[in-house]
Order: C-alpha cells, then structure tokens, then sequence
C-alpha cells in the first residue's frame, strides 16, 4: 500500500484528509481530470468544495507530489509522479496510456539538450494521436 502520508511529507505538503484521498483516487484511476476526481471525492468528503480540490492539485502538481498531462482539446489529468515515462494520450477520447522511455529516448534528448547548451531539470513526453480502440470506431 503507498504512504500518501510519507510521500507528501517528502514532497514538503502536509497531509491533510483531503490531500490523501485525492491521491487514492488518482493512484487507482490512473489518469484523472479534476472533473472526475471531484466526483469520487466528494463519495467520501461530501462537503468539499471543487475549488478546494482545484488548489490541492495546483499545490500537489508544483511540489512534485503529481504530475500534469495536458491534452490537446480537453482537460488536463493527473498522474501520481513517477518513474520516467511516454505518454500516448488520444486526441479523440482523452485516454492516456504510459509507455517506457527507452534508452534511445533519453540518449537523444541528452544529446539534444547539451548540444544546445541547456540544463535540463525535468522532462515529459507527450505523443498524440488516435488510440486503436478510437481507430477502430472510426472504420
């Protein structure tokens, strides 16, 4: 089981009741919107307000406790931080899908980044397209 309590005490957050059920329910979901992690909160806390989970996911994303993924056209998910990794995110359903970052990978952006004299601190790729299960619908 993750120690949400350690994990945001690491991260220098407190650990609120609010903050660490916001963290179950990215971990379990994956991948979330705000949407949809207000929704399966408020299950547990009924009187929380959204912009109460709008500022704990702000504080949380700038101290490194999750991660932002964009996607073109509709809101952004969240992720727990973890090891590097690819996203595939579907421009047509919004699914995101976490894929290795191979050796190569990092070899180019290494060679990238100190070609052009710049100091890299923290790097996410994103690759959009359309995922199978959308490509399939569309024939």
């Amino acid at each position: 089981m993750t120690d949400y309590i350690e994990i945001l005490k690491q991260n220098e957050l407190k650990a609120t009741f609010q903050r660490i059920n916001i963290l179950k329910i990215v971990e379990k979901n994956g991948h979330i919107d705000i949407d949809g992690i207000y929704e399966q909160i408020k299950q547990v806390l009924p009187t929380i307000s959204l912009a109460t989970v709008y500022k704990n996911i702000i504080s949380m994303t700038q101290n490194g406790v999750l991660v932002e993924v964009p996607i073109i056209g509709k809101k952004s998910k969240y992720e727990l931080k973890k090891e590097e990794h690819i996203h595939l995110v579907c421009t047509e359903c919004g699914e995101v899908e976490d894929k290795e970052c191979l050796s190569l990978t990092a070899e180019a952006l290494e060679l990238l980044t100190s070609k052009e004299h710049f100091n890299l601190a923290t790097r996410q790729i994103n690759l959009y397209g359309i995922c199978q299960a959308c490509q399939q619908k569309a024939s």
